[in-house]
């Protein structure tokens, strides 16, 4: 059966919640113009993975009406039960580069110690494009938890300020290749000259990832 925009609609307001998941994955193949008033209810659906995906797939629907996606997942971020519906939130705040939620990812990131959220939050943060964000990135960078150090790690490379370069040094001969490997990629985001000793220490990296993606970012300095 083919896939129109009444096929979606009747998906989605269905009482099954599994033809609502559907629906919602479906909502790619329509204009995305219906598919953003389709996916505004779903956000506040009764089942948590219909709201998870509906929360994703304001990623790329919510530049639609962008003041009102910010309100949407708002309260999503603050009010949502389920802690993957809020990580989601804090992807597509991220991914629609809404530099309004900044203050409410900090202060949401500070009231949990979910690291599945942070770490979302973290991401989200080098997306969006906010240079205030190098403030809890310098938080991140030093947290207990690894992916969210490594995932700090890149999201400073993202946001290519100069002043992350001694936090990401403290990190060029961590044991873990793949840390070292983020190190050196963050390291060529921010470029010049300032970065050139520690690449070249990296260059010449046990690790041959490692080594060829520093000696990548030299030449291109």
């Amino acid at each position: 059966m083919s896939i129109t925009p009444e096929s979606v609609k009747q998906l989605i307001e269905s009482e099954d919640y599994g033809d609502r998941l559907r629906g919602l994955n479906q909502v790619d193949r329509i204009d995305p113009a219906v598919a953003f008033e389709y996916v505004k209810p779903a956000l506040n659906d009764e089942n948590p993975r219909v709201r998870y995906t509906a929360t994703s797939k304001m990623a790329s629907l919510g530049r639609q009406d962008l003041p009102l996606s910010l309100e949407l997942l708002r309260l999503r971020l603050h009010n949502d039960p389920e802690m993957d519906v809020k990580a989601a939130a804090a992807d597509s705040l991220g991914a629609l580069q809404l530099k309004e939620a900044y203050d409410d990812l900090v202060t949401l990131y500070h009231s949990t110690d979910d690291w599945i959220i942070q770490m979302s939050i973290v991401a989200a943060l080098s997306e969006l494009g906010e240079p205030r964000a190098i403030e809890l990135l310098e938080e991140a960078v030093r947290h207990e938890t690894e992916i969210i150090q490594t995932t700090a790690i890149s999201a400073l490379g993202e946001l290519g300020d100069p002043k992350a370069i001694p936090w990401l040094e403290e990190f060029i001969n961590h044991p873990e290749p793949q840390t070292r490997l983020r190190v050196a990629q963050a390291l060529g985001h921010i470029g010049g000259d300032v970065v050139r000793p520690l690449l070249e220490q990296l260059a010449s990296d046990a690790d041959a990832q490692v080594s060829e993606r520093a000696k990548y970012c030299l030449e291109n300095l």
